[in-house]
């Protein structure tokens, strides 16, 4: 059998997975690394190979969709020296078919444009919101095939990588809770918990409610990233969430290019 191995390179994290007609492989997480070369970074992923039992030989072809330039180059050299396949990028050499309504169209990124994309493919109501809890923040907005643009904001694990390395006395902290009812806090970490993650799911909420005043038809709401799952309790408006949507995007895009002989979405 044939893979396609589909990379969402972030600044924060790339994140990989393998698809054919069946779906996806396991999701992997590796940090974003400036230090990386295309031989550290491929024998990362001949690992992730390994682990999945599948030869080098198998993978037809990487699809990047990748924000961090830098990457673009280490990227597609690994790809040639590992796995003697191409790199293929997106958009670049693959169009996302949707209608890109922003003012500079080329402004909008990779990851942005995919997961739109993804959401827009996925579910049949007449807009879509999608939220993807990354290094920012952003809210992404479509209508029927129409890429409206959307908003971005801070990130929560950025925010709180400001919040303990640039200030003196406030503690390193974690979004653990107990419940989804907000509590007082009685301890600075407690507090800077606490105040964060609900912090975090009221702009989700009240954002949520402007963006729908601005869209068409039935709006579905759709979380991904790395902490959408810990804000789904505490979001009424988030409908779904789908933590490898960009990579669903990907492995989409892939079939309508023929890479892969499937017409059937596979979550």
């Amino acid at each position: 059998m044939s893979w396609i191995l589909l990379l969402d390179a972030g600044n924060t994290n790339i994140k990989l997975s393998l698809a054919c007609e069946k779906g996806l492989k396991s999701v992997i997480t590796l940090p974003t690394d400036i230090s990386e070369t295309s031989d550290s970074l491929g024998f990362k992923i001949y690992n992730y190979l390994r682990l999945e039992n599948i030869s080098l030989n198998e993978v037809e072809a990487w699809v990047i969709s990748s924000v961090v330039p830098f990457l673009d180059g280490i990227l597609g050299r690994a790809s040639q020296r590992f796995c003697g396949c191409p790199s293929i990028f997106v958009p670049g050499d693959f169009d996302v078919p949707v209608n890109n309504k922003y003012h500079r169209p080329a402004e909008v990124g990779s990851d942005r444009l995919v997961t739109a994309f993804a959401g827009r493919r996925i579910y049949s109501a007449r807009s879509i919101i999608v939220i993807d809890f990354g290094t920012a923040t952003t809210f992404d907005c479509i209508t029927d095939n129409d890429y409206l643009g959307g908003l971005i904001c801070p990130g929560i694990n950025s925010s709180i990588k400001a919040l303990s390395t640039q200030t003196a006395k406030l503690p390193q902290f974690s979004l653990e809770y107990a419940d989804i009812e907000l509590e007082i806090g009685r301890s600075t970490a407690q507090s800077l918990s606490q105040g964060t993650l609900f912090g975090f799911a009221d702009m989700v909420e009240g954002l949520v409610k402007r963006l729908k005043q601005k869209l068409s038809g039935d709006v579905v709401v759709v979380g991904t990233g790395g902490t959408a799952d810990k804000l789904k309790p505490l979001c009424p408006s988030m409908n779904e969430v789908q933590p490898a949507l960009l990579l669903h995007g990907l492995k989409i895009l892939s079939v309508d290019n023929k890479l892969i002989k499937s017409d059937q979405i596979i979550l």
